[in-house]
């Protein structure tokens, strides 16, 4: 008995020994706090990185979602701008464009000269003499030589004839000129014929839209898109001092049928299909600006082939490409601007 109670003595239990340990462990702990401390201590600080990283695609989403309304401040100035001047240029010349002889009236000879004819000189002389002219060069599309020289005038062809004769010291035949008249009742009574086509072909498309949207503001926005094309155009083709033809008012005819093309497949998209409204926002960009770029670049391709060879056709593209840059900012910051903040305000009611 003895003897077992010394091997007890000499052998602890277990359980002694771990209370003889947890004393050891308690003591170790301060010194591994100081560690610890110290290691937090030496890390250098980390500055707060943002939790998430928005994509280009996002980021202009958010600008544009906030920015949109002020947008439409843009075509806004510019139509205000553009009918002021259009105002201004009624009250200066009785009407909104300078018409050519072709709408007003008068005489158009075209003289075709083996030698070349100096342009500036033949303007100088013809100042001299007469109030209101215009001089176009025709040249050859592969060389730029010279094929012939356009005047035109209101006086009648009595009065203009032995004028250029005296001036360029030949005299003008069926051989080497061709002569165009047109009288000031029958000019007067044509522009007045196309500027009711312009009206009755505008009215006709408002009621068109509203008759497809059913729904005022959709209807508006591709009406006032529309309007400030036709405005903006007729603007800078003042303010150019370009003398427009009947083949001009035609090209306005046109630029209604583009002008409204692009809007209304924008007003489709967003109002009858059911997406995020930026996905179909950005779903009709991309093939809006497709088709208005493809025609710029056609009708661009067009004009620099045709514009010295034939003053009617270059005009009627010149002012459809003047247009479609016009209808860009119409179509995607007017017309969207406004569909974008319809839709935006029903979603919100709801």
């Amino acid at each position: 008995m003895e003897e077992e109670n010394k091997e007890n003595n000499e052998h602890p239990s277990h359980e002694e020994h771990e209370e003889q340990r947890e004393p050891e462990e308690h003591k170790e702990e301060p010194h591994s706090q100081q560690h610890q401390e110290q290691s937090i201590n030496q890390q250098p600080l980390k500055t707060e990185q943002p939790l998430i990283k928005l994509s280009t695609k996002q980021w202009l989403e958010l600008l544009y979602d906030k920015n949109y309304k002020l947008l439409l401040l843009i075509p806004a100035i510019l139509l205000l701008l553009s009918l002021a001047y259009l105002g201004y240029q009624y009250n200066q010349t009785g009407d909104f464009i300078n018409k050519d002889i072709t709408l007003t009236g008068g005489t158009s000879i075209t003289v075709f000269s083996e030698e070349k004819i100096n342009i500036k000189e033949l303007t100088n002389k013809l100042s001299e003499k007469i109030d209101d002219f215009g001089i176009r060069e025709l040249t050859d599309f592969r060389t730029g030589k010279q094929k012939a020289v356009i005047i035109e005038s209101r006086l009648p062809l009595e009065e203009l004839k032995p004028i250029l004769e005296e001036i360029l010291t030949f005299e003008l035949t069926p051989e080497n000129s061709s002569v165009e008249s047109t009288g000031s009742a029958l000019g007067l009574s044509f522009y007045n014929q196309l500027r009711l086509a312009i009206v009755f072909s505008f009215i006709l498309m408002a009621i068109v839209v509203f008759l497809i949207f059913r729904t005022f503001i959709p209807s508006f926005a591709v009406v006032i898109s529309a309007f400030a094309d036709i405005m903006m155009t007729l603007a800078f083709i003042d303010i150019l001092g370009i003398k427009v033809s009947s083949a001009g008012i035609t090209a306005i005819l046109m630029l209604i049928g583009y002008s409204v093309d692009s809007d209304i497949m924008l007003t489709t998209r967003l109002l009858k299909r059911h997406e995020d409204t930026n996905e179909k926002l950005l779903g009709a960009f991309k093939t809006g600006i497709t088709m208005t770029l493809t025609s710029i670049i056609a009708l661009s391709v067009a004009y620099y082939i045709v514009h010295s060879l034939s003053n009617v056709l270059g005009q009627i593209f010149f002012i459809l490409i003047v247009g479609l840059f016009f209808d860009i900012l119409n179509t995607w910051i007017t017309n969207a601007s406004i569909l974008k903040w319809y839709i935006d305000s029903k979603e919100k009611k709801r």
